[in-house]
């Protein structure tokens, strides 16, 4: 058995340290970073990140393959993608570093901190009326394995939480909104949104003019999907027409931000270069060495993509 990467060495870690990681939580299977195949046949599992179907060969006896990005709508409809379990590298109960991420974005518009980063920068002593925890709605665009750990803190903190989903689900400890039809009301309460959806066509776009309107007058963004769920245009024009207050902005497109991009300089926007979550390599080789236990268990995958949605 053989696991063969591709991209990951480049993007995350060296060559080396996936080969070390790789031998100590998964002894006994072979890692070969691309372009050194080997015997083809011999590979039964495929890690990649930005992976070119158009150069990466044929596996024959390939089992199951993981993607390390959150997005997978780049490749998933390729014509040569194998056609074998596809699986997200992301640890089963969230991620740490997603979760402080998130709540530190929300507490920072909560506290009114880019008005008063701004006012330093004047050299004016700015005092503003602090906003309870319980008078500011907090609404998550998606509730998969990154958004639920936050939502949940922000909720122990006294925030009212809610999160809008595509199909119905029985959540527990959030009230859930689903379906386009409940989109507008999701909206119409929710003072900051936090945007962890996938993107699918459905999605591309979902911050966009009409539904920046239907939030409260003051309403604050935080994008931490992807960057084709803004309209661009649209967040400038609420942005300017005072309609929303501020937005923090993740993930962008195109990536790197053009230097001329208006956002750069915007006054109520923060850019910041897709940093939200760079897990390491030892971390990333236990949530494969914990895939590969499962499927040679006879098991699936941890965290399986279905293609036809694309997450």
């Amino acid at each position: 058995m053989a696991l063969l990467i591709y991209g990951l060495d480049t993007q995350i870690g060296t060559a080396q340290r996936w080969r070390d990681s790789i031998a100590e939580l998964l002894p006994g299977l072979e890692c070969r970073i691309f372009p050194d195949c080997g015997r083809l046949e011999e590979i039964t599992y495929l890690a990649f990140m930005h992976p070119d179907f158009d150069v990466i060969p044929t596996l024959p006896n390939l089992k199951a393959m993981f993607s390390r990005s959150a997005g997978v709508e780049a490749f998933v409809n390729h014509p040569r993608l194998p056609k074998v379990p596809l699986g997200k590298i992301e640890p089963s109960g969230g991620d740490p570093m997603m979760t402080e991420y998130v709540i530190m974005h929300v507490l920072r518009l909560h506290r009114d901190m880019p008005l008063y980063q701004a006012a330093q920068a004047r050299g004016e002593w700015l005092r503003r009326p602090i906003v309870r925890p319980d008078a500011r709605r907090v609404g998550f665009l998606g509730l998969g394995l990154m958004a639920k750990a936050p939502a949940l803190v922000l909720q122990s903190l006294g925030f009212p939480v809610s999160a809008w989903v595509r199909n119905p689900r029985s959540e527990p400890d959030l009230p859930i909104f689903h379906g386009p039809d409940q989109l507008e009301p999701f909206l119409r309460q929710t003072d900051i949104v936090v945007c962890l959806l996938p993107l699918t066509r459905e999605t591309e776009g979902i911050l966009c003019a009409r539904n920046f309107a239907l939030m409260p007058p003051g309403a604050m963004v935080i994008n931490i999907g992807r960057g084709k769920h803004v309209v661009e245009a649209d967040l400038i024009a609420a942005l300017d027409s005072g309609h929303l207050a501020y937005a923090a902005l993740d993930a962008l497109h195109p990536e790197p931000l053009p230097p001329d991009n208006p956002l750069w300089s915007h006054p109520k926007v923060t850019v910041m270069p897709h940093v939200a979550r760079r897990p390491t390599v030892r971390q990333l080789v236990a949530e494969i060495a914990a895939n590969i236990q499962s499927v040679e268990a006879g098991g699936g995958l941890l965290q399986e993509i279905d293609r036809a949605t694309g997450y």
